[in-house]
């Protein structure tokens, strides 16, 4: 923003959006799905691997959603949300929370976090999140959660996510 404001700003981009989604598809990233209790009620979720964390004191994290996103308005307008990183035999759920038009909850097992967003049973990790900043950038809005409660199971290997597929770890 400052750079900007002096008049500044980036060159178009000399790429396609298709050979821009290929190149950051070679970042391996984790899977997540995060979920909230939306205002009326109603649970919301949803597949992201743009998750990060931001910082230890205070304990931040942030992930991004598509300004297009059918639950973007629940994640908006709600106080809090979980992330739920997946574990690696869990890849059917992360199809599932990706794909429009399915009931994504029907025969999940999760258990209600303090803040009444589902924490999926299973999950690798998972933060419960005070919904703290959005900030619009492009045609995403990044999510800053301040992280109120945190759990982890050790020994058990996430889902990751690489060039269009999806892997498991195998230690170098």
């Amino acid at each position: 923003m400052f750079l900007k404001s002096q008049g500044l700003s980036a060159r178009p981009p000399l790429f396609s959006s298709t050979e821009f989604r290929t190149a950051l598809g070679m970042f391996a990233t984790g899977v997540t799905i995060v979920t909230a209790r939306a205002p009326d009620g109603h649970l919301v979720g949803l597949t992201a691997n743009s998750f990060n964390s931001v910082s230890l004191t205070p304990p931040l994290v942030l992930w991004s959603l598509s300004q297009a996103a059918s639950s973007m308005e629940a994640f908006r307008k709600g106080s809090h949300y979980a992330i739920n990183i997946l574990a690696a035999d869990q890849q059917a759920l992360a199809t599932r929370f990706a794909t429009r038009g399915v009931d994504r909850f029907a025969d999940v097992e999760f258990v209600e976090g303090a803040c009444g967003a589902p924490l999926l049973a299973g999950a690798v990790a998972t933060f419960e999140c005070f919904n703290r900043s959005r900030y619009t950038e492009g045609d995403h809005v990044i999510f800053v959660g301040e992280v109120e409660h945190c759990a982890h199971r050790d020994g058990i290997s996430p889902l990751l996510y690489h060039g269009g597929k999806f892997y498991t770890e195998h230690p170098l």
